[in-house]
C-alpha cells in the first residue's frame, strides 16, 4: 500500500519527511508526501507565544490524520504539543541529532562576548538562557523557516542567530556556525533534534507494528518518554521557557529538566536517575514535580500573569 505523509512544507520539513519516506522505502512501502501549512507558517506577524494556539505546527497535520486523508505525519518532536488526541498517538521517534543550541553568523569573527550584540531567535527558552547566560546581548524575534532567518540576519537585523544544530546540519548550513552552546548551561527544548512520526490511534495494528520497525530508534523513544512525560507534567509548550534533556547510556536513564524566568533571573533544575527504560514516564513525572515544588510553580504563575 501506499503511505501518505503529511507535513509542513519548509524545506527543512520536507527533509525530514523525504528521510522518513527513504527509510519506509528500504522496508518496502511506497510513499508519497503531502505538504501542508500550518497555522504558525501562516501567522508571521507575531511571536510563537503570542499566536496563543497549541500545535502551531502539527495541528493542520494531525487533523488529515483524524479525516483519514494521511496515514502518517512527520514533525520535529520539539513542535508537538505536551498533550495529544486520544485519537492519535506518537508511533515512532528517529535517531536523535545532536542536540545542542547553536549560535549562526556570517562574519567569522563574531564573538559572543562583545557588548551589544543582537541575536535573533523565536524561542522563549532560548531569550531567557541567553538573559541569563549572557546578559549583555540583546534578543530579537526571528520568526520564519530557516531561509527566511538567513536572510533576515545576511541584511543586518541581527548580528547572529541561535539556533538547533539538527536543523542547521540537515539544511547544510554547518560552514556559519561560530558557537556551539554547552548543553549542560543551554539545556534544549524537549525533543529537539528528533523527528517524531504520529498516525492514527486505530490504524491497523499490524501495519503500525510494521512502521515502528522501519523508523523507530528505541533508545531516542525512551529519552522522548521521559521528556514527554516532564512537559506534561509541567503542562509546558513552546511558549512556555522550560527544557529538557534525558540520556541512556548502560540502561541507565538520566533526566536534566527546569524552568527559568522569562527574564532569566529566576532559574530551576533538577537531574535525577532511573535505573531502568521502563520507569522513562516515571522519571519524567518526579523530575517536573520537583522543578515545581522548588519554584517552578511560582515562575508559571509570574508568567501567566506578564501575559495577561
Amino acid at each position: 500500500m501506499k503511505i501518505r505523509l503529511a507535513t509542513r512544507a519548509s524545506r527543512l520539513a520536507l527533509w525530514q519527511t523525504e528521510h522518513v519516506a527513504a527509510l519506509l522505502q528500504a522496508a518496502g512501502f511506497e510513499t508519497e508526501i503531502v505538504p501542508m501549512q500550518t497555522t504558525g507558517d501562516a501567522v508571521q506577524d507575531r511571536s510563537l507565544a503570542k499566536i496563543g494556539s497549541k500545535g502551531v505546527f502539527t495541528e493542520e497535520l494531525e487533523n488529515s490524520l483524524l479525516r483519514g486523508e494521511t496515514h502518517l505525519a512527520v514533525h520535529s518532536a520539539k513542535d508537538v504539543q505536551s498533550s495529544i488526541p486520544r485519537e492519535l498517538e506518537l508511533l515512532a521517534f528517529l535517531e536523535r541529532e545532536q542536540v545542542n543550541d547553536v549560535v549562526l553568523s556570517f562574519n567569522e569573527e563574531f564573538s559572543l562576548d562583545k557588548p551589544g550584540i543582537v541575536l535573533g531567535t523565536s524561542s522563549t527558552r532560548r531569550k531567557a538562557q541567553l538573559r541569563r547566560f549572557y546578559p549583555h546581548a540583546e534578543t530579537a524575534e526571528a520568526r520564519g523557516n530557516l531561509q527566511t532567518r538567513l536572510r533576515k540576519l545576511e541584511e543586518g537585523q541581527f548580528d547572529a542567530l541561535v539556533l538547533a544544530y539538527a536543523g542547521v546540519h540537515r539544511m547544510g548550513y554547518e560552514h556559519l556556525v561560530r558557537h556551539t552552546l554547552p548543553a549542560t548551561q543551554f539545556v534544549p527544548a524537549t525533543g529537539q533534534g528528533s523527528i517524531a512520526v504520529e498516525c492514527a490511534a486505530d490504524l491497523d495494528e499490524a501495519l503500525k507494528a510494521r512502521l515502528k520497525a522501519a523508523l523507530d530508534h528505541p533508545a531516542t523513544h525512551t529519552c522522548l518518554l521521559a521528556e514527554r512525560a516532564f512537559l506534561h507534567t509541567m503542562e509546558g509548550g513552546c511558549s512556555i521557557p522550560s527544557f529538557a534533556l534525558a540520556t541512556l547510556e548502560n540502561g541507565r536513564l538520566r533526566l536534566h529538566g527546569g524552568l527559568i524566568s522569562l527574564s532569566g533571573e529566576e532559574y530551576v533544575e533538577e537531574i535525577q536517575t532511573a535505573d531502568s527504560p521502563a520507569e522513562a514516564h516515571a522519571l519524567g513525572v518526579a523530575v517536573a514535580d520537583a522543578v515545581l515544588g522548588r519554584g517552578g510553580r511560582e515562575i508559571l504563575a509570574s508568567i501567566r500573569e506578564q501575559r495577561g
